[in-house]
């Protein structure tokens, strides 16, 4: 594992749905691979981080992001026109809006083109809080 890993939920059907379109339109070197059929200990990851979002582990630099931060990442990897969209990401007032917007995809990824119900994210329970884990 010596080049960059971008890790998603293989079980959601809309996150693959979204890793097939990577694979074949961002032309990356990183590894596109979903969490559930990849080494977690050899990328540094535990099961918790990559079912609450996805996963950016670059070895050669170290860098490791979650999220949005991942998704920028991931672009910044690729094509030039990728490459300006991933750093858009990281520009101060949108990335403050790219968490919220994550998390409210991440939230109703069941009802997204490609999603299905098998992709609802389970509710935590306990004092109240019925915001979803990922």
């Amino acid at each position: 594992m010596d080049r960059p890993t971008f890790v998603y939920d293989g079980d959601c059907a809309f996150c693959t749905t979204c890793a097939e379109f990577a694979k074949r339109r961002v032309s990356t070197a990183a590894r596109i691979v979903p969490w559930q059929f990849t080494d977690l200990d050899a990328l540094g990851l535990t099961e918790a981080q990559c079912a609450e979002a996805v996963q950016w582990v670059d070895p050669a630099t170290g860098a490791t992001a979650a999220g949005p931060d991942a998704i920028a990442l991931l672009l910044r990897s690729s094509r030039p026109w990728w490459r300006a969209t991933g750093a858009v990401l990281r520009v101060p007032p949108v990335r403050a809006l790219a968490w919220p917007v994550y998390r409210w995809v991440a939230r109703n990824r069941h009802r997204m083109p490609g999603g299905t119900p098998a992709c609802a994210v389970p509710r935590r329970s306990g004092l109240g809080d019925s915001r979803p884990s990922a």
